[in-house]
């Protein structure tokens, strides 16, 4: 346990906050465009003006501003989800019988990788809910329990989200005509014409390669966790104050137009109508290639069971004001993201990298090439959207170049993204706040999980 203390101690010191490392990467991208992309003979003086009118315009890409929007709702409604009353009763009867630290352990890894598939912030916050939970039965029980370990399993949905449905990567492709915006200004018209509307979540995380991994990591993880509940050590340990604020209504005399805000009946029909088209959208999709999977459709889903699972909107505006907090991060730091890509698409650099992999890789090596990439560049950049705003033309006109699939090289940045989440304690920090855990207790066992993860990425990009 001395190294992974050591290691959370260094990336502590090391490492500033990801707005300031945004900002940093921002410095360093602008500099090495001004000294590495501009023709022989050009002004600098000029030639960083319009660098820096290029990184203004990434700042505020209308598309990729749409696109944070979207990343935010699916983060907020998954937490508002995963703070309604029957997702408390869902965990609540999944703790009913467990009977040892190695169960307890299983559990909570199984179902908070099956629910983070669905959306990662609710699998973030479900997880985190889940491991305290059963702390605190097994306080009332006398059930020993190793609590970091517990609160490990709490995080393993976040090696699968990138996979799932609300990856950023593949829900963005998966929007008609998000690759030709996201290439223009790089591809020429005729090149634009030649690229797919879309690729649909059939390509990608329904994929047989995507699903060989999900099923690998269903059976290996649960049973990693186990193993490791039935030999590490039982700890003591002593939960802190919770800090999920309740949801119980106040007992004050609702009065006037407030009635609207605690009635039940308009919550019910409202998320009721809400659902009841989103299944008739889906139904009505012409097809099989669930075309209809999206940004818009999944927040729509979400918001619809958020409001019905809630009951009424006093409560779930309690929630929103909760779960708000957590998507500060992508408000301040996706315009940066963006920004940074406005210099690589106006100084030339997509095109340098992307000549540069294409280069020293073959149709084999290019995905591995790739997951490896997007594992280090999530440590200085924690978050998917962004990463998928850096890489994404990269990846697009290197796998064009080689004659690759689109969706293998989407597939490799999701994988690579999410693998590295185990390393890089960021999106941790909600389930730490919950769970009263140190980012150095449950490193030693996201770890182990890393190069598990590792192993099964690895396997479907060189078998599939």
């Amino acid at each position: 346990m001395k190294f992974t203390e050591g290691y959370a101690r260094l990336f502590q010191y090391l490492l500033p906050t990801p707005f300031t490392i945004a900002l940093l990467l921002t410095v360093l991208t602008f500099f090495l465009a001004l000294f590495f992309t501009p023709e022989a003979g050009t002004d600098l003086g000029s030639y960083s003006l319009d660098l820096l009118a290029a990184w203004e315009d990434g700042l505020w890409n209308n598309g990729l501003m749409v696109f944070a929007m979207q990343m935010m709702l699916m983060l907020v409604l998954g937490h508002v989800l995963a703070l309604s009353k029957p997702v408390d009763r869902f965990i609540s009867m999944m703790l009913g019988r467990i009977r040892s630290n190695g169960e307890a352990a299983m559990r909570v890894c199984l179902l908070t990788m099956l629910v983070a598939f669905f959306n990662w912030g609710l699998g973030l916050i479900f997880g985190a809910i889940f491991a305290r939970k059963v702390a605190e039965r097994a306080e009332k029980t006398g059930l020993s329990i190793n609590y970091p370990l517990i609160g490990a399993a709490g995080y393993i949905g976040l090696m699968v989200w990138h996979g799932g449905l609300s990856g950023s990567s593949l829900a963005k492709v998966a929007e008609k005509g998000h690759l030709k915006d996201l290439m223009s200004g790089i591809y020429s018209s005729e090149q634009l014409g030649n690229l797919p509307e879309q690729l649909s979540f059939a390509e990608t995380a329904f994929s047989n390669m995507n699903l060989y991994s999900c099923l690998m990591l269903l059976l290996l993880m649960p049973a990693l966790f186990y193993w490791l509940g039935k030999q590490k050590p039982l700890q003591k340990f002593k939960l802190p104050e919770a800090q999920i604020s309740s949801k119980e209504e106040e007992d004050s005399e609702v009065v006037g137009a407030e009635r609207l805000d605690r009635s039940k009946v308009f919550a019910f029909a409202m998320g009721a109508v809400i659902l009841f088209y989103a299944v008739y959208k889906s139904g009505s999709n012409e097809g099989s290639s669930l075309g209809f999977i999206t940004p818009n459709f999944i927040n729509f889903m979400l918001l619809g069971l958020a409001i019905l699972f809630h009951g009424n909107f006093s409560s779930f505006l309690k929630a929103v004001d909760e779960a708000i907090g957590g998507a500060a991060g992508i408000l301040i730091q996706f315009p940066l993201y963006f920004g940074i890509m406005g210099i690589m698409k106006g100084s030339g650099m997509v095109e340098m990298l992307s000549g540069f992999f294409v280069n020293i890789s073959n149709e084999t090596t290019f995905p591995i090439f790739t997951l490896f990439s997007a594992g280090l560049v999530n440590i200085f950049v924690p978050s998917g959207g962004g990463q998928w705003a850096v890489q994404g033309p990269i990846i697009v006109q290197a796998s064009e170049s080689l004659g690759l699939p689109l969706w293998k090289g989407v597939m490799a940045l999701a994988y690579g993204d999410q693998l590295t989440n185990m390393l890089q304690p960021f999106w941790a920090l909600p389930l730490l706040g919950i769970t009263g855990l140190k980012a150095k207790e449950i490193l030693p066992y996201t770890l182990i999980a890393m190069l598990v993860g590792f192993t099964i990425y690895l396997s479907a990009l060189l078998f599939f």
